[in-house]
């Protein structure tokens, strides 16, 4: 994949803004215009045996989220689906201009210059079509009918100095986190517990740590706790 996270795209600052400028911190926006921002996040999980995806979109002044869920594809997947999201709502609501706030690096540098780019090269890195090339042809034929400026959140930052913008973030974050079923979680333990147990028997009932150290060399990944719940020796 082609991602060219702080590449120089080599376009002139004019053709640039035709696309996606930046877009100010989210407590720098009038209180009008915070009506128009949106944040985005994109999630990945095993379940069972398949990948499921989430994409997610938070209204801070709404405090309300919207998301689309699939199976078979990556977090990145997810997060370019999100934008997706963003922009149906802006659409939808006829905004004059959509503020998006993500974190990933992505998503930002796509819509901040990347996207003209590969429109430019016919949707083509090296004679072969990109990656997504179908969603990112809908998202770039949209952003030229509609004024969006992206800004890029860091999501590593401490609680002590979490600003309005951070907290947003994390309640996209949270919108875009996929919900496993207890049924699930109580069969994946018990599945867990089975190889522990197992484990342990083949390895001779030794204590927790030995039983570990014997995993462990065997390339079976198992857990402290997962190992307790099976032997009762130290």
């Amino acid at each position: 994949m082609d991602w060219p996270e702080g590449k120089d795209f080599g376009m002139s600052p004019e053709e640039e803004v035709t696309h996606a400028e930046e877009a100010p911190p989210y407590n720098k926006l009038l209180e009008n215009e915070k009506q128009y921002a949106l944040f985005t996040d994109g999630s990945c999980r095993i379940v069972g045996k398949h990948r499921r995806w989430k994409a997610a979109v938070w209204s801070p002044t709404r405090r309300v989220a919207e998301a689309a869920e699939g199976e078979g594809e990556s977090s990145q997947f997810a997060e370019v689906k999100a934008i997706q999201l963003a922009l149906d709502i802006a659409e939808r609501e006829k905004w004059p201009t959509l503020y998006l706030y993500t974190h990933s690096w992505m998503v930002a540098n796509a819509l901040w210059g990347w996207l003209q780019q590969r429109k430019q090269s016919n949707w083509q890195h090296r004679g072969k079509p990109i990656w997504a090339a179908p969603l990112w042809q809908d998202i770039a034929a949209r952003l030229e009918k509609l004024v969006v400026k992206v800004r890029h959140v860091d999501a590593h930052i401490p609680k002590s100095r979490a600003t309005e913008e951070h907290q947003n973030n994390q309640q996209v974050d949270q919108a875009a986190k996929i919900e496993v079923a207890q049924v699930d979680l109580d069969w994946q333990h018990k599945g867990e517990l089975f190889i522990a147990r197992w484990a342990h028997d083949t390895s001779g009932h030794q204590g927790r740590d030995a039983t570990y150290r014997w995993a462990h060399d065997r390339g079976v990944d198992l857990t402290m706790d997962t190992i307790s719940q099976v032997s009762h020796k130290g």
